[in-house]
């Protein structure tokens, strides 16, 4: 009898692909995934929401997603959904947000601790530099995270979001004369550049400037240029006055610390390595769009009046020694605020800015 060769079976080789594929396509180690909600009063078109929603957030996703172990999801929270700009200190304290970014200028003796560069105008407009040796001194001087541990926050980074203050005001000002009696809306810290010109200072955010200025309640903002095209200055205030005070740290990006306390180690190391990316992102973007929204803002219809140097320096030597003072109240509390100023001039010095006091040495 004639024997055929045995059938080959298609089964146990079909099952065993099968295997293999499904084995392939689920992951290593099951992901865990993070709810964080991102929080700032200010509404997504200004700089700093800006990149930390179209960089921030995907860098610290890509990064995650290459071991695949943990995925955060994301609740942002801008404008004013959860807190307001003058709130973001506090709705991170609470809890109300996980991760945000504090706007230290509005926020007075609070954040004192980090208004050195407040203290020291006409010193220089390079946001790069500043931001860094903000985050130096952060590392150096343990009382800046020692402030934020206290409001229930672990100190990110800084970040400067502007190349250098100007003045836009509706009626035209050409000189220091032209700033006598004019009401003019800042952040805080920099109200205290107005009184020695005869200026009135009025606190509040940057939000509500263009309201101040159409309403009359002010007649101007201490602002910058990159701010003032992107919030349409130009409408209402059509008369910059270039000063040039100078480059100052206004933000701080901060994770609740009950929060930071829960999160593994690999997902704090991303968080903050991108962190400092991200500072230095907005720096260059500050110094790149500085020029580029003085033309913004003439097209807008405004008109640009360069302050003489005589009168700027005239300025500077006007203002009472601001830096001391500051550096003296922290000396008080035990903050080496002396040393901090000493610092952060040294480094401005090293840099080769062009200084107009030597705050630290008079």
């Amino acid at each position: 009898m004639k024997r055929y060769p045995k059938p080959v079976s298609l089964r146990q080789p079909l099952a065993a692909l099968l295997v293999a594929l499904a084995a392939t396509s689920m992951p290593a180690v099951a992901q865990t995934t993070i709810n964080l909600t991102a929080v700032d009063g200010y509404p997504p078109k200004s700089l700093w929401i800006k990149e930390f929603i179209e960089f921030y957030i995907p860098e610290v996703d890509k990064r995650l997603a290459k071991d695949n172990k943990y995925k955060i999801r994301w609740n942002q929270a801008w404008a004013g959904q959860i807190v307001k700009p003058n709130g973001v200190l506090e709705g991170i304290q609470k809890g109300l947000g996980d991760i945000g970014i504090v706007t230290t200028a509005i926020y007075g003796d609070k954040m004192n601790i980090l208004a050195v560069a407040y203290a020291t105008p006409f010193v220089t407009n390079d946001p790069e530099l500043v931001s860094k040796t903000i985050d130096e001194m952060a590392d150096k001087f343990p009382a800046i995270k020692k402030t934020f541990a206290s409001y229930n926050q672990v100190y990110l980074t800084n970040a400067v979001v502007l190349d250098t203050y100007q003045v836009f005001t509706k009626p035209a000002v050409k000189s220091l004369a032209g700033m006598k009696g004019l009401k003019v809306a800042g952040a805080g810290f920099n109200l205290r550049y107005l009184e020695p010109v005869g200026a009135v200072g009025v606190s509040g955010p940057l939000t509500g400037y263009y309201n101040q200025v159409q309403t009359g309640v002010v007649d101007g903002s201490l602002l910058w240029p990159e701010a003032a095209a992107t919030f349409k200055m130009a409408e209402v205030a059509p008369n910059m006055l270039k000063a040039d005070i100078g480059a100052v740290n206004t933000k701080v990006l901060t994770v609740n610390a009950d929060v930071w306390a829960k999160l593994p180690a690999e997902v704090k190391k991303i968080l903050q390595d991108v962190a400092i990316e991200y500072r230095d992102l907005l720096a260059k973007l500050a110094k790149e769009e500085g020029a580029s929204s003085v033309a913004d803002y003439k097209k807008a219809g405004g008109t640009v009046h360069d302050l003489p140097k005589a009168e700027r320096t005239a300025w500077a030597k006007a203002l009472p020694n601001l830096a001391q003072q500051w550096a003296a109240g922290l000396d008080k509390e035990g903050a080496q605020g002396s040393e901090m100023l000493k610092y952060y001039m040294d480094a401005m010095r090293a840099a080769k800015q062009p200084i107009e006091r030597q705050w630290d040495r008079e």
